[in-house]
């Protein structure tokens, strides 16, 4: 299990915020969540257990946790993140997690790749590169970085404020992700010819069709790398092969329509792209921990 270097504290100013937000926000019936999003972009989670596993697919996102503790698994790496710590996404990627501490509160900030690559036209090369960089990465917030983020969350208590203020303030966050040494994906994925950001595109194009089957050599073409360099660097940053990476999106989207009761497993299991209603028991089973029969509505 991966660790972090000792966290650092919450300011208090923005946890009495957080709680302020929280309080116009009734809590969320059954399992004692609140969710409440002040600004666009922007996040704030409570729970008020802890859970059990849940698989996601996380987005480009810097997760900032202020109260209790979190555990994510990504590919063969497990966090545990605490108060103080960050975690920074730069691609689409699956993941496992879990509140190990409740209450747990976070703030979520969307990372705007557009914002960071208007950045790196202004300051030119950046120091550092992304070599043995991941999509995911833990890391301690910095003093700054929590001065940024607690001005941020302020804007929410002023429209005007938010109007004006916001874009300066969201784009210092995006430039001291950008500088910082954990930012060393983001710092190669704003390159338009780098690998990440060719992964990037590859992801968006299996994100977008991923019920129809995959041509490995077809999808390596369409972004402009050889076969080789194409499995290579995906795994790299995702952790999954192309055809893990469609599995994990085919089965996360099958758990949705079952639990949402858009339709039987076996109308599901063809929804999503399966040929075989066996394979798609079999390995949502794995997945998930129980068979496919068991989240379908009405079942329970």
């Amino acid at each position: 299990m991966a660790t972090s270097k000792p966290r650092g504290p919450i300011p208090v100013e923005m946890l009495q915020l957080a709680e302020r937000l929280f309080q116009r926000t009734p809590k969320a019936q059954g399992a004692g969540l609140q969710f409440v999003s002040p600004l666009r972009g922007l996040r704030l989670l409570k729970h008020h257990a802890r859970t059990n596993f849940e698989a996601g697919i996380y987005e480009p996102v810097i997760c900032l946790i202020l109260q209790g503790r979190k555990e994510t698994t990504f590919g063969e790496r497990t966090f545990r993140l605490g108060s103080g710590e960050c975690l920074l996404v730069s691609h689409d990627v699956p993941v496992v997690s879990r509140i190990v501490e409740a209450p747990y509160m976070a703030l979520l900030l969307d990372v705007q790749i557009d914002t960071l690559r208007g950045l790196y036209d202004e300051l030119g090369d950046s120091p550092g590169d992304g070599t043995d960089a991941r999509a995911l990465e833990v890391h301690t917030a910095t003093p700054r970085m929590l001065g940024a983020l607690g001005r941020y969350l302020e804007l929410a208590e002023s429209p005007t404020d938010a109007k004006v203020l916001g874009p300066m303030i969201s784009k210092e966050i995006h430039y001291r992700l950008l500088m910082d040494p954990v930012g060393g994906m983001l710092r190669t994925l704003i390159r338009y010819d780098s690998h990440a950001a060719l992964v990037s595109r590859a992801i968006a194009l299996i994100r977008r069709d991923f019920r129809s089957s995959i041509v490995i050599a077809e999808l390596a073409r369409d972004v402009g790398m050889s076969v080789s360099s194409f499995h290579r660097h995906f795994k790299a940053v995702t952790a999954l092969s192309p055809l893990q990476y469609q599995k994990e999106l085919r089965l996360l989207e099958a758990k949705r329509m079952l639990v949402a009761g858009a339709g039987s497993v076996s109308t599901t299991a063809f929804d999503v792209g399966y040929e075989s209603l066996s394979q798609f028991s079999r390995e949502y089973s794995r997945k998930f921990g129980k068979s496919p029969n068991n989240d379908l509505v009405g079942s329970r």
